[in-house]
């Protein structure tokens, strides 16, 4: 045996040892206390699984409230980088001019992220198919080196692309731990349709690395909050059908039914006329739409204003008016859907004849919804 041989042998043995230390160091999480996800965690779970679907409107929000909760510059990075082995390079690149977006922003207002720790380069020797098949045979807890069936057997090529690539490439990269990388990775596979097995066997792996029951029943949680009712109703299926994980606390698949009906009026310098607004609503997810039924009297109308991401109005009764700054009034009739674009001056309301009520939807931008201007004459 020369010594390259015994000098490579040993930077594999040390290899190996690593990720044994880190496989073993997140099992030792299940035998702590079974807290909840720490903030860090939590925001984690909406910026991978944002990327995933490609909503880079909600995922900007999530961002910042990832660097406020302390993840560092290049941990998000990092998420990116392992998305794309899951969703794709287009969401990942999506996701990236996001937080290049993001972070510039954030320096304009003076504030100074913590860039975090680079990943420790791979040694000179760095054998990715022998690294990866020991990571993946970790996480699985048994040797999976030699498969003679299923995609693995069938295109032997795409199975050395995940060891070589996925398993020892991505994973080798210390930036996020072994435990980090699970939740990010049922993060995207929750938001995709079409990936239930494989997301059956990450939330096993998921538990393999130290998730216990009730962070995974969080998991749901905040999928539900920051992402979309789907991809929690999604995680949520497979942990109680596969993994037999109760979920007795949360029922996200809940139909609701909101019979509030607090009236406001609205107030003079945004309404011209008399204007009852009632029946609020607002998406689960704080980022998604929000809307009420508005019912103007005759001749009533809303004063000249924009929404930052658009506006939807459906025709109740009566009829109306909406008039984009510019361009001639058109007429409004029940059933009529008008699709407002973003930032676009207007103003809608009743005909001088003829009431009018329509139920209004838009989507908050950082919150605000809508901006108002003048109110409009004739």
């Amino acid at each position: 045996m020369n010594m390259t041989t015994i000098v490579t042998k040993t930077l594999l043995f040390v290899m190996q040892g690593l990720c044994f230390c880190m496989l073993t160091a997140a099992a030792a999480y299940a035998k702590e206390a079974d807290t909840g996800l720490s903030d860090r965690q939590k925001a984690i779970i909406p910026i991978a699984a944002l990327t995933a679907t490609g909503d880079t409107q909600a995922l900007e929000q999530a961002l910042n409230d990832g660097l406020n909760r302390g993840l560092t510059v290049n941990e998000v990075k990092e998420i990116f980088i392992h998305s794309y082995a899951y969703s794709g390079f287009p969401r990942a690149l999506n996701g990236i001019n996001t937080f290049i977006a993001v972070t510039e922003e954030r320096k304009a207002q003076g504030i100074t992220d913590k860039p975090g720790a680079e990943a420790t380069p791979v040694p000179a020797n760095y054998n990715a198919n022998d690294v990866g098949h020991k990571i993946r045979n970790d996480l699985v807890g048994r040797d999976i080196s030699n498969r003679t069936t299923g995609y693995a057997a069938f295109v032997p090529t795409i199975d050395t692309f995940l060891v070589e690539h996925l398993f020892a490439d991505i994973f080798y990269r210390d930036v996020l731990s072994v435990k980090d990388r699970e939740l990010v990775t049922i993060s995207m596979l929750s938001a995709m349709t079409g990936a239930e097995a494989q997301l059956t066997s990450h939330m096993k792996l998921a538990q393999r690395v130290g998730y216990t029951n009730s962070q995974l029943r969080e998991f749901t949680q905040i999928l539900n909050e920051t992402v979309s009712q789907d991809s929690a109703i999604r995680a949520q299926k497979i942990l109680t059908d596969e993994l037999n994980i109760a979920i007795t606390d949360i029922n996200i698949a809940t139909v609701m039914v909101n019979r509030d009906r607090t009236a406001t009026i609205g107030t003079a310098d945004k309404f011209s006329g008399n204007a009852k607004i009632t029946s609020r609503f607002t998406s689960p997810v704080s980022s998604h739409y929000r809307g009420a039924m508005v019912e103007f009297e005759a001749g009533a109308r809303t004063a000249w204003h924009t929404h930052p991401k658009g506006q939807t109005l459906i025709i109740i009764s009566g009829k109306g008016l909406v008039q984009r700054e510019g361009n001639e009034a058109k007429t409004l009739l029940p059933g009529d859907v008008v699709t407002i674009p973003p930032n676009t001056k207007h103003w809608h309301g009743a005909a001088p004849d003829s009431s009018m009520s329509h139920i209004a939807i838009s989507t908050p931008d950082n919150g605000e919804t809508v901006t108002w201007m003048g109110l409009a004459k004739d």
